[in-house]
């Protein structure tokens, strides 16, 4: 069954004026505050539960779920503890974050939330029962936002465990909610295939947003790029992420090559199942010299690698979205990836799209972009006139219109306790 982003097929009409729902939202903020208690590198679901914050940091009030207990935080506990999330720069959130958590967690007030909108942005605590539980008691009217199935879809890709534990959220998703917004068509698809015999949630695609890399930054001087042509990778080292293809070819490339073979920028941090990619990049000789690995990466630096690229190399086997693909070509810089549809849903005919198992593919692809005057990359970047990269603004005006049609809806006494 497909997810419809049409008026009368489980979502809101958008119309000219855009305003927020009447009443609070209230936001789950758990998955932030406890990443960036562990100091944890953001990943693109921390982008997006950022991006809410920010959004809906100066009238939200903040859920916590700590150790299957969930509080709603007062309205200056929520501002202080938005703060701090939104400006980690200014202390160290591991020493700062736990003590005053402590002490907000404490600070929350016992009140009647019965009908209020509860965001949830980062699939956190939907596999628990304490989370059903509290949904229950609170009758607060759930809307969650789906990124992916992949542990679903493919399993092989995930830790043991998972493909369970995202059964589990999808399952208390379609028990829970009153509404579901998708990254894409793509995802909110595959979320819709899952259903049984539970009532289909209002659903809304919103693309995500990107900041705009500036293009300035080739002309960057205070953050050096290679001065050889290179390619880009980024994401996390997994075998979803497929470096393992990408890599082989390097080798081949410098052993062909040598010196005038092209160079790779591995940007992320080393994750699940990498193992025979982390051994190509720590002990293979042949692609000593022509991969550059960087774990961390600060936004400076990221816009001057991608803004300098011959191209983005995406030849991942499964995504819910592909954020680098759309910050790629913000930036102007071409993107290689994989044939998935939901890469075609984001960019059209733009990038070039090769079978992510056709290695002899992408070895001729990249080597036709490394060259100067490459046809090719001509071809894709004279393919960019016209497009524009979605932003936060358009993406949050979607948001904000289809959340008033909740407020308008009845609302439950809460359950009785004892």
């Amino acid at each position: 069954m497909e997810a419809s982003t049409s008026s009368g097929a489980g979502t809101w009409p958008i119309a000219q004026k855009m305003s927020k729902p009447e009443k609070p939202i209230l936001l789950d903020v758990s998955r932030l505050l406890w990443r960036a208690w562990k100091r944890r590198i953001p990943t693109g679901i921390d982008r997006t539960c950022r991006a809410y914050m920010a959004h809906f940091h100066e009238t939200a009030k903040a859920v916590v779920q700590w150790k299957g207990v969930t509080r709603i935080l007062d309205a200056d506990a929520s501002r202080q503890l938005f703060e701090v999330i939104l400006e980690p720069e200014s202390n160290d959130p591991a020493h700062l974050l736990g003590p005053m958590v402590k002490g907000l967690i404490g600070a929350s007030r016992k009140a009647d939330f019965a009908g209020q909108l509860y965001l949830n942005v980062g699939h956190t605590g939907l596999d628990k029962r304490a989370h059903t539980a509290w949904i229950e008691q609170s009758c607060t009217r759930p809307v969650y936002f789906v990124h992916d199935l992949i542990p679903i879809t493919h399993p092989e890709y995930c830790r043991p465990g998972e493909p369970e534990k995202h059964v589990r959220r999808i399952e208390a998703i379609f028990a829970n909610s009153i509404g579901v917004i998708g990254n894409s068509q793509h995802t909110l698809d595959e979320f819709a295939a899952r259903r049984t015999m539970r009532p289909m949630p209002h659903m809304l695609v919103a693309p995500l947003g990107v900041t705009a890399v500036d293009r300035s930054a080739r002309r960057e001087k205070a953050v050096p790029v290679p001065a050889r042509p290179y390619f880009v990778m980024l994401g996390t080292i997994e075998g979803r992420k497929n470096h393992l293809l990408i890599l082989n070819i390097w080798a081949d490339l410098a052993r062909r090559l040598g010196p005038a073979s092209p160079l790779l920028v591995v940007i992320g941090q080393r994750g699940w199942e990498s193992e025979q990619a982390c051994d190509m990049l720590d002990r293979s000789e042949a692609i000593r010299g022509h991969v550059i690995e960087l774990p961390r990466c600060d936004d400076a630096h990221l816009a001057a690698y991608m803004a300098n690229a011959r191209a983005l190399l995406f030849p991942s086997f499964a995504e819910g979205y592909g954020l680098p693909l759309v910050e790629a070509l913000a930036a102007g810089t071409p993107v290689i990836a994989s044939n998935l549809s939901v890469f075609r849903e984001l960019a059209n005919d733009i990038p070039d799209y090769l079978s992510p198992i056709d290695g002899l593919g992408w070895s001729r692809t990249i080597e036709d972009y490394a060259e100067e005057n490459s046809p090719a990359r001509a071809a894709q970047v004279a393919r960019m006139t016209g497009w524009h990269p979605p932003q936060w603004s358009d993406h949050f005006r979607l948001v904000d219109e289809w959340l008033t049609q909740f407020s308008l809806a009845p609302q439950r006494a809460p359950a009785a306790s004892g």
